[in-house]
């Protein structure tokens, strides 16, 4: 492996793994990608679970060996290291400077870890990944409202303000941007949400974006 590359673990095909890649694009960071097959098991072998005891991806690897896990705390941490590394790319500026304005990106972080993931990417694993409704439809069903309440908020947000950083792209639109734009493979129908579309033709514009399977 080259000198200062990062590496990471990922699942190409999940969303909190995207959020990852896509921050390593924007941000001109060089890395290696490392798959692993969480239907396999391949996230619970004794080798990679001393890497993470979570046993989750994403999980990336510094340049000096450090693993940090959790998808929000890996893009909070690029994005720091950005605006004080004069070698990363300092054309995406991803989180703000002000402390309200860093909370409030912060808010939306765990806005979607807790009230949209669980909902949006879990129907979306048992559709697409998974391939089998018929065993969680019940799951399913359940989760449906509360998916939608989530896309609910954010197209109530999306109606006065063009980004969820602050009123400008930042780390808060990759990690919602990640289930959201493929919520539709997990039943949801996005039509109903205009300015969600709108968001997300916009995110799709910034620099050195790439998509879930590139």
């Amino acid at each position: 492996m080259p000198e200062n590359t990062y590496q990471l673990y990922e699942m190409a095909d999940s969303g909190n793994c995207y959020k990852v890649r896509l921050i390593l694009n924007q941000l001109n960071i060089a890395y290696e990608r490392r798959p692993i097959n969480i239907l396999n098991g391949e996230s619970r072998t004794p080798e990679f679970l001393e890497l993470n005891p979570n046993g989750r991806t994403p999980l990336l690897i510094l340049p000096d060996g450090t693993p940090l896990a959790e998808s929000n705390a890996i893009l909070f941490y690029l994005a720091e290291l950005s605006a004080s590394d004069q070698q990363i790319n300092h054309s995406a500026n991803l989180v703000p400077e002000t402390p309200l304005a860093r909370a409030q990106t912060m808010q939306w972080l765990f806005f979607e870890q807790y009230s949209h993931e669980p909902f949006i990417a879990t129907n979306r694993f048992y559709l697409h990944i998974l391939k089998d409704p018929d065993q969680f439809e019940a799951q399913i069903a359940a989760n449906q409202p509360k998916g939608c309440a989530a896309l609910g908020v954010m197209e109530n947000h999306l109606g006065h303000a063009p980004f969820f950083s602050a009123g400008a792209y930042g780390i808060a639109d990759i990690a919602l941007y990640a289930y959201t734009h493929v919520a539709h493979q997990g039943g949801y129908d996005l039509s109903a949400y205009p300015n969600i579309g709108m968001w997300m033709e916009s995110v799709q514009n910034q620099p050195h974006h790439v998509g879930i399977g590139e």
